[in-house]
């Protein structure tokens, strides 16, 4: 059995190396190949040429390219407030601790409504609470508020801030225009 395969596999080997003459189809026979060969003759035919010169280094025109960009609104020159910016896709907060409570105002950004909420800064063992977010309608003016009621006096939170309708990019995706406080205790 081992020899049949062996003889199988040098007979398909001098098969691929013969081609078609080996099977009397190039035209010729395989005697004739190397016949020729011999002859110093070559069977395969080489036009002559020019050389290809070697490869050089090439620059390209500048064309201009569609891109994103994430920078903040201008502000409206009615507004007399000056808000800081930290980063440009940051809504700065500016949050009044109250009696267990938090006073929060940030710019009008996007005439987007808004969505709030304070996280606690507590350490929870275990998979964190999910945010309970509040919603807060755009409104008219330069600077939107709210109140986040009903958090424990003393105890430390963060503030976030969320504009889901601020637009959205070319690909589809919601721009992240958010903002949050520092770490801020209601009294």
């Amino acid at each position: 059995m081992r020899h049949t395969r062996i003889a199988f596999a040098l007979a398909a080997t001098s098969l691929a190396l013969g081609g078609c003459a080996a099977l009397g189809l190039g035209g010729g026979t395989a005697g004739e190949s190397a016949a020729m060969a011999e002859k110093g003759k070559s069977w395969i035919e080489v036009a002559e040429g020019k050389a290809t010169p070697s490869p050089a280094a090439t620059t390209g025109k500048p064309i201009a390219t569609p891109a994103v960009s994430l920078s903040a609104p201008a502000p409206d020159p009615s507004c007399t407030k000056i808000w800081p910016r930290t980063e440009p896709v940051m809504i700065p907060v500016e949050v009044t601790p109250g009696s267990g409570s938090l006073a929060v105002e940030w710019p009008a950004q996007y005439d987007s409504n808004y969505r709030i909420t304070a996280v606690p800064q507590a350490l929870v063992a275990g998979p964190q609470p999910e945010p309970s977010w509040q919603e807060v309608p755009a409104g008219a003016g330069c600077s939107v508020s709210t109140t986040i009621t009903g958090l424990i006096p003393g105890e430390a939170y963060i503030v976030w801030l969320d504009a889901p309708n601020s637009g959205r990019e070319v690909d589809g995706t919601r721009h992240l225009y958010s903002g949050r406080s520092g770490v801020v205790y209601p009294e």
